[in-house]
C-alpha cells in the first residue's frame, strides 16, 4: 500500500533519506552478528540473521520506492532534488552489500579459516565505523537546513566526514593486510573457497567505500 506523501515526508523530505539510511545502517551492523555465528559454525543462528538483513533490505527498498515516486518536484530547498536522489541510490548500495555478503556466506556455508577470524573482524568493524559516520552526517542534515548551510553546523558535518575518510583509509588498510594473510593460506585451500574469500573482504571493504561517497555528497550538498 502507498504511503501518504503527509506521512511520509512530515514536515521535511529530509526525514525519509534519515529513516533510509538508518535502515541501510541496520543491515550492516546485524551482518556483525551474523559473521559472528558463521565464524562459530553456527548456520542455524545465521540464517535467521541473514533473513533479519533480507527483510531491513526489502525493508529499505519500500523506503527508497516511497521517496523516489512521493519526493516533490518544487521543493523550495538549498537542497536540489536530483541531489537527494543520488544520495538515497548510494544508501541503498549499502543495505544491498550486506545482503550480499550474508547470501553467499550462507549459501555456500562459507567457513573463515580460524587465523583470520581477528582481522576478519577488524576489517567488518571499521567497515561498520565508517557506515556509523555517514549515517552521523545524514542525521546533521535536518539541522544544515535549519541554518542554511551555514554556522558551526557545516564544521561538525565537515569534522564527521573527515574522520569518516580517516577510517576509510585504515579499512583499505585492514584490506591489504587480510589479503596478505589469506594469500599465505592458498595453499592449504580448495581454490574455489579462496575465490570467494576474497570476494567476501572486497564486499566487507565495500561497504566503507560506500560510506565514503556518502561523506562525498554531503560535501558537494555543502558547497552549493
Amino acid at each position: 500500500m502507498p504511503i501518504p506523501i503527509s506521512a511520509l515526508f512530515g514536515r521535511s523530505p529530509i526525514r525519509p533519506i534519515q529513516e533510509h539510511m538508518a535502515k541501510a545502517q541496520l543491515c550492516v551492523i546485524i551482518l556483525g552478528d551474523f559473521l559472528e555465528a558463521s565464524f562459530a559454525k553456527d548456520w542455524q543462528k545465521a540464517e535467521t540473521l541473514q533473513q533479519a538483513i533480507r527483510a531491513a533490505e526489502n525493508e529499505a527498498d519500500d523506503l527508497k520506492s516511497n521517496v523516489r515516486s512521493h519526493l516533490p518536484k518544487s521543493l523550495l530547498l538549498p537542497v536540489p532534488r536530483t541531489d537527494l536522489l543520488q544520495l538515497l541510490s548510494i544508501q541503498d548500495r549499502l543495505a544491498n552489500t550486506a545482503k550480499d555478503v550474508a547470501g553467499l556466506m550462507l549459501g555456500r556455508r562459507m567457513e573463515i579459516p580460524d587465523s583470520l577470524h581477528k582481522l576478519m573482524k577488524r576489517h567488518y568493524q571499521l567497515s561498520l565505523r565508517t557506515s556509523e559516520q555517514a549515517l552521523q552526517g545524514i542525521n546533521e542534515l535536518s539541522e544544515l537546513l535549519e541554518t542554511g548551510f551555514r554556522g558551526k553546523e557545516v564544521d561538525l558535518v565537515e569534522k564527521l566526514i573527515d574522520d569518516l575518510d580517516a577510517i576509510e583509509h585504515k579499512s583499505d588498510l585492514s584490506q591489504i593486510t587480510l589479503r596478505a594473510e589469506l594469500y599465505k593460506l592458498e595453499a592449504s585451500l580448495p581454490p574455489v573457497d579462496v575465490m570467494f574469500l576474497y570476494k567476501v573482504i572486497s564486499w566487507i571493504g565495500k561497504i566503507a567505500d560506500i560510506s565514503e561517497k556518502i561523506g562525498s555528497r554531503l560535501l558537494i550538498l555543502l558547497a552549493r
